[in-house]
């Protein structure tokens, strides 16, 4: 394994370190080489002097099947996002973590896939399962998990969180248990706008791993700037909770994005304030799902600001 990579492994599965992320989604398919390179020196430029763990790549797939409501902007798929990670890593010297969505495969496919994963120098996992539940698919994403974690590669292998989902009846913490036995040694949230649904998860967590017998996984959360009203809509047609005040608050602000930042650094101190949050290693994953100019700009202005708190936690 290389050194820069296994920083980031023991960063992830080491309790007291205050893991920091940024996430990025890799440019549209057929997008020719020099949009591709275009995009990555933006990334790279953007991100630079940032104090980093490492970078996410996401691995976008189409969700219309999970609402009927309309997508506000239109799906199109992605380079691949081992190649783009690749690219990443080589430019910016960081290890990424890469989504990869399950999808349709079966247990061949999903297997030629890990085998083929390791050729980009991908160490680091993220895996989703689909975006409609209660289907049966030939490939559980509980299969996935394992088939990927004890891959011969070593991939370390992580997992999404939906705090949104977590009830009475679909208990999140117990899927995140369960997750972790078959795999996972960390967890990357959706999009916190919500600071309570986070805040009932955590909390039931804790006291799960506690009942359990076991440490809890590493949990980073995922925050992200906005400033404009289809970005609004963008985000809560991914599933992300904005309370209707939220939305006012942000889109009525004389500065959208500076009011939105206001309420991210707010949601994260309220999470940590908790006892229970000592109990789980806690991480802040910044992303920015727009290709708008200032979006992005807010996204480093949103880190710092993400950064300074999680500095603050004893």
């Amino acid at each position: 394994m290389g050194t820069v990579p296994s920083r980031l492994r023991d960063a992830l599965l080491d309790p007291q370190h205050k893991v920091l992320l940024y996430g990025t989604t890799p440019p549209r398919a057929g997008a020719d080489e020099a949009v591709v390179a275009g995009a990555a020196r933006g990334l790279v430029q953007r991100v630079r002097g940032l104090p980093l763990d490492g970078l996410v790549v996401y691995d976008i797939q189409d969700e219309s099947g999970r609402t009927g409501v309309p997508r506000p902007f239109a799906f199109t798929g992605t380079i691949d996002p081992r190649a783009y990670a690749k690219r990443l890593r080589d430019l910016t010297g960081l290890p990424t973590i890469t989504y990869k969505c399950v999808g349709d495969a079966d247990e061949a496919l999903w297997n030629d896939w890990l085998g083929g994963t390791g050729r980009y120098g991908v160490e680091f996992l993220s895996i989703v399962g689909r975006p409609t539940s209660g289907v049966a698919h030939a490939l559980p994403l509980s299969q996935a998990i394992r088939l990927a974690a004890a891959h011969p590669a070593g991939y370390t292998v992580g997992g999404v969180v939906i705090a949104e989902r977590h009830g009475t009846a679909r208990s999140e913490s117990a899927r995140m248990l369960a997750k972790s036995l078959e795999g996972c040694s960390y967890f990357i949230s959706q999009t916190v706008y919500h600071a309570h649904a986070t805040e009932r998860l955590l909390a039931a967590y804790a006291r799960d791993c506690r009942g359990a017998g076991v440490k809890a996984r590493r949990v980073v959360l995922t925050f992200a700037p906005v400033g404009r009203e289809k970005t609004m809509a963008f985000l809560r047609w991914l599933g992300v909770r904005i309370a209707d005040e939220t939305q006012a608050a942000i889109l009525g602000a004389p500065r959208p994005l500076a009011k939105s930042i206001d309420i991210c650094r707010e949601n994260l101190r309220r999470i940590l304030a908790h006892d229970w949050a000592r109990e789980i290693p806690l991480g802040v994953n910044v992303e920015s799902v727009s290709i708008n100019r200032d979006e992005l700009d807010a996204s480093v202005d949103l880190f710092h600001a993400l950064a300074e708190v999680l500095a603050q936690r004893r």
